[in-house]
């Protein structure tokens, strides 16, 4: 009995030392003396002490935070940006021979990229085409890092900060922008009010007895005021006749 117990306790402490497990979300890179000799999947696999070694690579997608980074755009304007990438691993044997840290050299190259996508661009284009240079943050990356077995599936810009006085040099751009616009939109009305005034005018000037019907109607629109102060519009036409008038009568 003794001996039995003994025989599947030890037979129990082998299984254990040769048995790893590879999860769904997992591949296996094996290495016999040394030499890869293929990928195991996931499940239960037998690995040899000593003459096998086996390195379990996470196939899952990878979200990675790219610190601030200082760059200076191409009209040399200093900001700092971040950004996060989204990334996995699509060849299990090249993400473990290809490259040292696969984790660590994605956060190397997405930082020297993104500086220098920064410094391709205006600062206007920067503000106003994010996903345009996240799409291209993203190309770069991704074609780099196909030799490490890794697909990069998208990339966004988080943040883009400004120094202080650059902040309020854009707030008085935008503000003399609109007030820009004010001036135009007002220049418009006072346009399209003479205009409509010259029609008017016409129409009052063409039709026998309209401009003195007008002028009755401003009378009445005076008479309703509390003021003890009234205004008499009279053409310069009457005015002329009525001093011609008082002239022949003085002689």
């Amino acid at each position: 009995m003794f001996d039995f117990l003994t025989f599947i306790a030890i037979a129990i402490g082998v299984l254990v030392l040769i048995l790893r497990q590879v999860n769904q979300y997992e591949r296996g890179v094996m290495f016999t003396l040394g030499k890869f000799t293929g990928i195991k999947e996931p499940g239960w696999r037998l690995v040899i002490p000593i003459f096998q070694a086996m390195r379990k690579i996470d196939m899952r997608v990878k979200a990675v935070d790219v610190p601030d980074q200082r760059a200076i755009t191409r009209d040399n304007i200093s900001v700092t940006v971040n950004a996060v990438i989204y990334y996995r691993v699509v060849d299990a044997a090249k993400a473990v021979l290809e490259v040292e840290d696969f984790f660590h050299a994605m956060s190397q190259l997405a930082q020297t990229t993104m500086r220098n996508a920064v410094g391709e661009v205006e600062l206007d284009e920067l503000l106003s085409n994010r996903d345009k240079i996240s799409e291209r943050i993203r190309e770069i990356v991704d074609t780099a890092s196909d030799e490490w077995g890794i697909k990069v599936d998208n990339v966004e810009l988080k943040d883009v900060s400004l120094p202080a006085d650059m902040e309020r040099t854009i707030a008085k751009q935008a503000e003399a922008e609109r007030e820009k616009r004010s001036v135009i939109i007002k220049a418009e009305g006072e346009v399209i009010a003479a205009t409509n005034m010259a029609k008017a005018a016409n129409t009052l000037s063409e039709a026998s007895g309209a401009l003195h019907l007008r002028t009755l109607q401003s009378l009445n629109d005076l008479s309703s005021d509390q003021s003890n102060t009234v205004v008499f519009a009279v053409p310069l036409e009457v005015l002329r006749a009525f001093e011609k008038y008082t002239d022949k009568g003085q002689k």
